[in-house]
């Protein structure tokens, strides 16, 4: 909410206040040289007039005086009285014995007139002339003026004491001075109002740039300021406009770029974070919320060593001083399991032209999968190295042995080259399978697909199967319960031939002398199942997830022994895979382990085949 600016604190004030005091200690300083000059002018001539009629009076007194007549008293008594102005209050002569002579106030004449002076300022008969306070607090101008006689030795026969009323020429100068700070008030106030009108039209425009500027900083930037005249402020307001387009056309801009940057931010595969100086997370887009499992709440203003686990690792300025990009290990937790996310992270600062560092961008990128077809790749190329070093071992030594002359030996030689040519088969055998999977992941190998009675189909995989239990040292009994429903599903026959082979293979590989082998064959709505259940010795927990990975072996010493090349149950994954089913395996350690597959299918009527 906008806050009111109070008067006395507005533009209008401050310009008319400012003016007005101006204007008032302007005329005070005036007023004052004014005053003090007028005053110092009044006092001066008052008491230099005051001065030349006492002189003046003096002399004639001293002429009258000394002619020692007897009716000297009631001459210079009638002087006195004809020379008492209005402006005189007190006035008395005084002759040499100090003896007062006469006054010119008659009603003091009885109680004054012939008695001893009691005026210390006339005891010493020289001039004197000051302004004092008399009994009333008033003041009046002392003037005492000895009486010579007018002969020529200049002998002091007397002396006058006046005292003039002073104090009415200071009241008419307070009077003069009120009038001036009368006449100075009314113009200070005539001058405030035409102030505050001269400021109102000054203030106006700014006020209404000032509403402008508000309706801009909340992006309304549809109003103008109205330009009056042709002066500096309708120039400003006119500046002020101007400046508005401008503004406007860089929001545009800035808005169009921001959609443009947030609508690729959003639609990056890659994470991108944003921080500050500081390394507080400012920006971070849905990728890098998804890939970190946080929300935008948590994230922004968080440090971005610890929302991306680097606080033990990294400090602020060597994840600055870092150029390489670095691998972050995540364990996320997801339905109960944790599973293992590997994110790659390259950092970029944020420099200015000066050089100043303001902040640094990461780009995160999930390299789980890749890490780990990465792994998988080392891994199948040391297990294929692996598998044909051991026979290749093998026949390379029963080749030399051959070579040093085993060869004549009539019982050994046989077996040498029994078993030279049995790995030989074996290495070709994995080069087969090897050559298989990577057709089928290279989509390279079609299906031959045909509808089959998938029933008669899996008899026939395992009539023969029975017909190799005489041939064979381990006995073993193969149940089969199937659907009594006939099951037609188009399939490549080779290969789910050759996927029913590699189960029952491991069945009969890893079952006890004598155990059970029991088929199962059903139908559900959409697919047809086959499991395969033998009592051997089952497979580790742990181990079922990985049992279709290639070259993998839960007992890697027998299955070699067997002959086994690690690539079958992997060959029948992918050969589900092409017939859009599944294969998988349930196992209790010590029990047995079934292995089932599944095939779509849909059942038909009798008609279709009409």
């Amino acid at each position: 909410m906008k806050n009111k600016v109070r008067f006395y604190r507005s533009v209008n004030f401050k310009i008319a206040f400012s003016f007005i005091l101006i204007l008032l200690i302007s005329i005070e300083i005036i007023g004052a040289y004014f005053i003090r000059g007028l005053e110092k002018s009044t006092i001066n001539t008052f008491t230099r007039d005051m001065n030349s009629r006492v002189a003046n009076l003096a002399t004639t007194l001293g002429t009258t005086m000394s002619e020692n007549n007897e009716s000297e008293a009631e001459t210079v008594q009638r002087l006195l009285e004809n020379n008492s102005p209005s402006d005189i209050k007190q006035m008395w002569v005084v002759d040499d014995k100090g003896i007062v002579l006469a006054t010119g106030d008659v009603t003091d004449r009885d109680s004054i007139v012939g008695k001893k002076n009691e005026y210390s300022d006339v005891d010493d008969f020289t001039v004197k002339q000051y302004i004092a306070l008399d009994d009333n607090g008033q003041r009046v101008y002392i003037n005492v003026q000895p009486i010579q006689s007018p002969s020529g030795d200049s002998a002091v026969i007397g002396a006058l004491y006046v005292q003039s009323d002073i104090e009415q020429k200071y009241g008419d100068i307070a009077n003069t001075a009120l009038i001036f700070f009368t006449a100075s008030m009314i113009a200070g106030v005539i001058s405030m109002v035409i102030a505050l009108l001269v400021a109102r039209s000054i203030t106006k425009p700014i006020e209404e740039m000032r509403k402008q500027a508000m309706k801009i900083a909340q992006g309304d930037y549809s109003d103008k300021v109205e330009i009056r005249g042709h002066d500096e402020l309708s120039q400003l307001a006119e500046t002020f406009n101007k400046l508005s387009d401008r503004i406007e056309d860089a929001q545009d801009t800035m808005e169009a770029e921001r959609n443009r940057l947030d609508s690729v931010l959003t639609h990056m595969t890659d994470g991108v974070i944003a921080t500050d100086r500081r390394g507080k997370v400012i920006t971070i887009n849905e990728t890098a919320l998804s890939l970190l499992d946080v929300t935008s709440e948590e994230a922004i203003g968080q440090s971005i060593l610890p929302l991306l686990d680097l606080e033990e690792r990294y400090t602020l300025r060597k994840l600055l001083e870092t150029q390489e990009e670095i691998l972050i290990d995540r364990d996320n937790e997801s339905g109960g399991e944790v599973e293992t996310q590997i994110l790659r992270a390259d950092f970029a600062m944020i420099r200015r032209d000066s050089g100043f560092i303001s902040g640094l961008v990461v780009v995160v990128h999930d390299v789980t999968e890749q890490e780990k077809t990465a792994e998988e790749r080392r891994q199948f190329v040391s297990n294929v190295s692996h598998e044909l070093r051991t026979p290749l071992t093998s026949v390379r030594s029963y080749i030399e042995a051959l070579d040093e002359g085993a060869w004549r030996d009539e019982e050994i030689a046989p077996q040498f080259i029994s078993v030279t040519l049995g790995e030989t088969d074996r290495m070709i055998r994995m080069i087969n399978d090897l050559l298989n999977l990577s057709r089928m992941d290279s989509g390279a190998q079609k299906l031959e697909l045909e509808f089959v009675n998938f029933n008669e189909l899996v008899d026939y995989v395992l009539d023969r199967f029975d017909m190799m239990v005489t041939s064979q040292e381990k006995k073993y009994v193969i149940e089969r319960d199937f659907t009594e429903r006939e099951l037609w599903v188009e399939v490549d026959t080779d290969k789910i031939m050759q996927v029913i082979d590699n189960i029952m293979n491991n069945a009969i590989k890893y079952s006890p002398d004598g155990g059970k082998i029991t088929a199962h064959l059903m139908e559900t709505h959409n697919n047809v199942v086959l499991s395969i259940t033998d009592e051997g010795l089952g497979i580790p927990k742990k181990d079922l997830d990985k049992v279709f990975e290639r070259f993998y072996r839960v007992d890697k010493a027998r299955a070699r022994q067997q002959g086994g090349t690690g690539l079958g149950l992997a060959i029948s994954k992918e050969v589900m895979k092409a017939h859009k089913g599944q294969i998988w395996v349930e196992s209790v350690e010590g029990k047995g382990s079934t292995f089932s597959i599944s095939l779509p299918y849909e059942p038909y009527e009798g008609e279709w085949w009409d």
